[in-house]
């Protein structure tokens, strides 16, 4: 597996995965181009199996660029085809791990992360595992459903 920073070049492969995975959201591809084009406050990596896109994340910092840095887990799509395979954890592991050197370039360093997912949502075992991260706060009926916040604190 490869995880490398999103481009525009990748964006009819990061728009399917993003179709796929989150089918009430709308104009995929168009949500996609504005993020990527937001770097350095959004930062965007995908992961390819075999050559072909089959997720990626989105990490976008919080309150302007600061030394210490609130990081925000914004969205991680793998598509259904490519899912319980562990890619998930890859994706969080290694882009973290890319952010961390860009932010060091910058002169900075992640303080907190924070995460907000479905609380029926099992990918919170996964934030805990990879990230430390823990339920702050629920906000009822905010999407869809209830809505947890998670924080993974002194990154």
């Amino acid at each position: 597996m490869e995880v490398k920073i999103a481009a525009e070049d990748n964006l009819d492969e990061i728009s399917d995965v993003h179709k796929n995975v989150f089918h009430r959201q709308t104009r995929s591809r168009e949500w996609l181009a504005c993020t990527i084009k937001a770097f350095p406050r959004s930062l965007c990596f995908v992961v390819r199996k075999n050559s072909k896109v089959c997720g990626y994340i989105i990490w976008a910092q919080k309150s302007g660029f600061r030394l210490q840095v609130v990081l925000e887990l914004e969205q991680i799509a793998i598509h259904t085809n490519y899912q319980n395979m562990g890619i998930g954890q890859t994706l969080i592991k290694d882009s973290l791990e890319q952010v961390k050197q860009l932010l060091l370039a910058e002169g900075s360093k992640i303080k907190h992360i924070i995460v907000t997912t479905r609380a029926d949502n099992y990918a919170q075992n996964i934030y805990r595992k990879v990230l430390g991260a823990e339920v702050e706060a629920t906000i009822n009926n905010l999407f869809s459903v209830d809505e947890v916040y998670m924080v993974a604190r002194n990154v």
